[in-house]
């Protein structure tokens, strides 16, 4: 790739890593409330995974580490997202 499309790269995994605090901020602000919709850890999964292939490609480990232990946070919350999913279907068929 040229270091053209790598830095578009960047620009558009940061693009998305940075959109999921306005999807948090506008769910917040319809709930009156602090929230965190499913689609904040979709987003960040995104934006992290482009980041972490533009770090890669850097090979900067302050970087690679920092996004590839930030993609477990975010696997792993919707991991606990689709099995609570999964038992309130359950609960509801009884």
């Amino acid at each position: 790739m040229t270091e053209t499309l790598w830095v578009t790269l960047g620009f558009v995994a940061q693009f998305f890593f940075s959109c999921r605090f306005f999807i948090q901020w506008i769910a917040s602000e319809k709930a009156k409330k602090s929230v965190i919709p499913d689609l904040f850890w979709y987003f960040s999964i995104t934006g992290s995974g482009l980041l972490l292939i533009y770090a890669i490609h850097r090979r900067d480990p302050v970087f690679i580490i920092g996004q590839s232990t930030g993609m477990m946070v975010y696997c792993r919350n919707l991991y606990f997202i689709r099995r609570e999913k999964k038992r309130a279907v359950k609960s509801t068929d009884k």
